[in-house]
């Protein structure tokens, strides 16, 4: 796997989008309906965590595209929420489906991962009263951006570049006892492994209007820690709501979470929005940076296309497991499963992933493409826990010990997608 380090490169890449007379002209539909929670609720992202939310910092959002080419259509959804887990992805997933007659393949379902926002989740066991009204409500909203985007389709050109961003850094710490002793832990590590190519898709009406701007970044929207009680967004919530302030006419910018399981913002867990002094408050701050610089790629596509095709696949690959808590397994242990989504919308193509998945894999994966950019989507119709590359398990900390799945499963879901995607 030490094929993943990859460098990434530091200047902004436009693609070409050759025109291919042959398929037939995109149609695009685009819409965004609010999702912040009106009452007090749970939040997710830290199991210390048991007060309910005491107010909002910034509003949650879901946005939604649909890509159509002849007969064959793409729904990509972002939500501002952590992910669907508990089996709400299915549950999501299966209704939408059936509202618009999809079928697996063509619903990429995906959340931002802020650990600033409510607990999605329908076990009324387990769950707050507000939680479980909030995710009945978030299921008729996705329902409803779905239709209000498919109410919009019309002929759209799209263009796609990227850039680089310092915003999000390698976690994996090692530090050491008093004894000399080394462990692995979730900190700062400049050094290490890190994806930082934003991806920015830009979608325009037929006439040249900005109508959508898709993009990509591969970090943890864990800025705010435990402490904090405010409803966000965090960084990709954030960043999302500058671009769309910045570029206004009503144009919708979703963000999507790439390969970041071991990515942290440069400033992390942090207990609340500080404002003494003037002090810009960190998640805004990464925030803006990480906007401006969709911004900036944004500027430099300068070549579109009108052409399809839209055609993706769905399957759901079972991966060596382990027990959750070691590192070791057993030849016998069984598999776990994990779902991927793969999709080309004209030649920019699409990885979706049901996981957290650590940043090596997607640069691994991007590396291996048979398409010049692809847009790596986790926590994308599903959330079936980490997934590390194998070298990392001589390391072990978090994501290693945590994850259900065996050291050789990283491999094997490299192998897969790269196989989908050729036969794209």
């Amino acid at each position: 796997m030490k094929s993943m380090l990859i460098c990434t490169a530091l200047f902004t890449l436009v693609s070409t989008m050759p025109l291919d007379a042959n398929e037939p002209t995109l149609s695009g539909g685009f819409a965004q309906v609010d999702i912040t929670p009106d009452k007090p609720v749970t939040m997710a992202g830290y199991a210390s965590r048991k007060d309910l939310s005491t107010g909002v910092h910034d509003s949650l959002s879901a946005r939604a595209a649909v890509f159509q080419s002849g007969e064959h259509k793409i729904v990509l959804v972002s939500t501002d929420i952590i992910g669907f887990y508990s089996g709400t992805a299915t549950v999501f997933r299966q209704a939408i489906m059936n509202e618009f007659d999809l079928e697996p393949e063509e619903l990429f379902l995906s959340a931002i991962h802020t650990h600033a926002g409510p607990t999605i989740i329908l076990d009324k066991d387990s769950a707050h009263p507000n939680n479980i009204q909030y995710t009945k409500n978030l299921q008729r909203k996705l329902i409803t951006a779905v239709d209000n985007a498919l109410a919009d389709m019309q002929p759209v050109k799209i263009g796609v570049g990227t850039g680089s961003s310092p915003v999000g850094v390698n976690r994996r710490e090692i530090e050491y006892d008093d004894a000399g002793n080394p462990r692995m832990w979730l900190g700062r590590n400049p050094g290490g492994v890190h994806d930082k190519e934003v991806s920015v898709l830009k979608i325009t009406t037929a006439d040249d209007m900005l109508k959508f701007v898709l993009w990509e970044y591969a970090v943890h929207s864990t800025s705010l820690g435990w402490e904090n009680l405010k409803i966000s967004g965090d960084v990709h919530g954030l960043a999302e709501k500058f671009i769309e302030h910045y570029l206004g006419d009503g144009v919708i910018a979703p963000g999507f979470a790439g390969a970041s399981g071991d990515i942290d913002p440069w400033y992390r867990v942090l207990p609340a929005f500080e404002t003494k002094n003037g002090w810009i408050p960190e998640p805004v701050l990464m925030a803006t940076m990480l906007g401006e610089e969709v911004v900036h790629v944004l500027g430099n596509i300068d070549q579109t296309s009108a052409q399809g095709p839209v055609k993706g696949f769905y399957e759901t690959v079972e991966l060596p497991g382990k027990p959750s808590g070691q590192i070791e397994t057993t030849a016998d242990h069984e598999n776990v499963p994990l779902n991927v989504s793969v999709a080309r919308i004209g030649n920019v193509a699409f990885v979706g992933l049901g996981a957290e998945v650590l940043t090596e894999i997607g640069m691994a994966i991007k590396s291996a493409s048979p398409f010049k950019h692809t847009i790596i989507i986790t926590h994308c119709n599903g959330t079936a826990g980490y997934i590390s590359p194998q070298h990392r398990y001589v390391e072990g900390g978090y994501e290693v010990e945590t994850s259900p799945f065996a050291s050789t499963a990283a491999d094997r879901l490299v192998k897969r997608v790269v196989k989908l995607l050729h036969q794209l």
